[in-house]
């Protein structure tokens, strides 16, 4: 089990909740591009589907869908795996950013303080899956280290399996 308040000593962080959907939402609705490429709308179902839902074989308690918080405002939410799809492997199933912090580097930051805790906690890598199309995530996640290790077709879209090694 992770101590998911270590994954950042910049912001605060704690667990989202269905009371926290409408404010997830809203960070979703400021970023058009990214549900450009998703072939998706952002919409409160889907924010409540997103709370809940996990991999095949993942029980609930290593799920930790997290907002990232400077004082009361969300900076940032993650949605992180615990031991997918090997236990020493984490997975990032979700990160979005609230588009007034973006361009400034805190997205990398705390992708960076995110990756130092969970190689502590004995994790070798983390995965996550971009949408081949996506400039922006594409740029985002090639300059935080991540690198494209297969290629997997859902929903008609190209899905890039990214590691970035611990």
């Amino acid at each position: 089990m992770l101590d998911f308040t270590k994954l950042s000593g910049k912001f605060s962080i704690r667990s989202m909740g269905e009371c926290d959907a409408e404010r997830i939402l809203a960070l979703c609705l400021g970023n058009p591009l990214y549900y450009k490429y998703a072939s998706a709308e952002p919409t409160l179902e889907q924010v409540l589907g997103d709370l809940r839902i996990t991999p095949p074989g993942i029980d609930a308690k290593d799920k930790y869908y997290l907002g990232f918080f400077d004082g009361e405002t969300l900076v940032a939410v993650m949605d992180l795996i615990d031991g997918y799809p090997e236990p020493q492997i984490a997975f990032i199933g979700f990160f979005m950013m609230e588009a007034a912090f973006q361009g400034r580097g805190i997205g990398s930051f705390i992708i960076a303080e995110a990756a130092e805790y969970l190689r502590s906690a004995g994790k070798t890598a983390i995965r996550l899956g971009i949408d081949a199309d996506d400039p922006q995530s594409n740029a985002f996640w090639r300059k935080n280290g991540f690198f494209t290790i297969a290629e997997v077709e859902k929903n008609g879209n190209t899905i890039l399996l990214a590691e970035k090694r611990l």
